[in-house]
């Protein structure tokens, strides 16, 4: 019995498993294809086993022309980095008229779904990277290939990683990532184009690993998770998996009864409600990592991979249960910076609402054993607070 796992089958996380021992007949030979579930180091294998492959290849115009490089001094090679299962990922190197080197990270990938994903994370690292400039690359744009048709491209500062991060904090002179993240989930958002105040969703459409997450703008927090992410997802879950009666059942009555009486705006904070903030959406400990941007000397909590959207801050801290976080000194660092949100009594049922979603997009996904954490958070906050009569979403 011998299994391969390849680059392009890790990366949608299949395995091939063959039954060639000499000893068996050739018609009793056979070839299994099975699909693995998602597991939290997926995506850094993918990292570790794409940066062995390394191959020079022509610099395509569009990136020449986005850039304003010289062609005869620039050259493009493989490089570890996904984000998605089926995006290819490149490290440019040119050389400038002072004779310094710049790099540059970019992605690639094929169809509708790389273009989608490429403009939602243009935007996401941008967004976050202008309120906190030292947490994540800086996007210098987004695009279709000349020479490759039907395949885009997204272009970044090349992060130089020096490995996971690990909890261990930052230098002396730099900001611990409980810090960046609480510099982050205290900058309030942007008003839209078109809005008189800050709203709930985002400018574009985001992913949340293969899944695009509808950003439509919402004035009110409880009506944007109970439509734009819970609702959705099982609508995208039902595409995916077929329809399952008893799942459904529990979203809508989590949508109708919890979210109100958890979430409701006239609830949280005596209220006064929340104020949307961008968030990374998608951060846990695969998606941090200590490393440099450029001008940087020295290593610090560095985050890639982003999903943002405008959002209550604690939603951030959903996938981080959901995974198990970054360890309590950073939970304890972090909430000295953003108190939690009132009433302060009710922390864990939010967070186990927020990470909710994530058990249902993973379910979306890879179907499997994610149903059955959806079915549990649901089960334990309905019997907790779908008692109480509050208006429904």
């Amino acid at each position: 019995m011998v299994n391969f796992c390849g680059g392009l089958l890790l990366a949608r996380r299949f395995v091939v498993t063959t039954d060639w021992s000499s000893s068996i007949p050739k018609d009793q030979r056979h070839v299994e294809i099975v699909r693995l579930p998602f597991h939290p180091m997926s995506k850094q294998n993918f990292r570790q086993l794409s940066s062995s492959y390394t191959r020079n290849m022509k610099v395509d115009p569009a990136i020449i022309t986005l850039l304003k490089l010289e062609p005869a001094q620039t050259s493009v090679s493989s490089h570890g980095g996904a984000g998605m299962s089926s995006a290819s990922t490149s490290k440019i190197t040119t050389k400038l008229e002072n004779g310094t080197t710049m790099q540059y990270f970019m992605k690639t990938g094929r169809g509708r779904e790389a273009e989608t994903m490429f403009e939602g994370e243009h935007a996401s690292l941008n967004a976050i990277h202008d309120a906190v400039p030292t947490l994540c690359p800086k996007s210098f744009g987004h695009g279709k290939l000349e020479d490759a048709k039907g395949q885009s491209f997204l272009v970044t500062d090349f992060l130089d990683l020096s490995g996971r991060y690990s909890g261990g904090g930052a230098s002396s002179s730099a900001m611990t990532l409980a810090q960046k993240l609480a510099k982050l989930h205290t900058t309030a958002a942007p008003v839209p184009e078109g809005y008189d105040r800050p709203q709930f969703g985002f400018p574009a459409t985001t992913c949340c690993g293969d899944t695009p997450q509808d950003n439509t703008y919402s004035s009110s927090w409880a009506d944007f998770y109970a439509n734009r992410r819970l609702r959705f997802i099982t609508k995208q879950s039902k595409k995916s998996n077929g329809s399952d009666k008893q799942l459904e059942a529990l979203v809508e009555q989590t949508c109708m009864k919890v979210i109100p009486r958890l979430i409701g705006d006239s609830h949280l904070n005596n209220g006064k409600g929340v104020t949307p903030v961008v968030i990374h959406g998608d951060l846990w400990s695969g998606n941090a990592s200590r490393g440099k941007l450029p001008g940087m000397t020295e290593a610090e909590d560095l985050v890639f991979d982003l999903s943002a959207c405008y959002a209550h801050s604690e939603f951030e801290l959903g996938i981080m249960r959901m995974f198990g976080g970054f360890g309590g000194a950073f939970t304890k660092e972090y909430h000295k910076l953003v108190p939690k949100t009132e009433p302060a009594d009710e922390y864990e049922d939010r967070v186990a609402l927020y990470e909710l979603y994530h058990h249902l997009n993973h379910h979306a996904l890879f179907g499997g054993g994610y149903r059955g954490g959806a079915v549990r958070i649901m089960n334990g906050l309905i019997a907790k607070y779908a008692s109480d009569d509050k208006s429904e979403l």
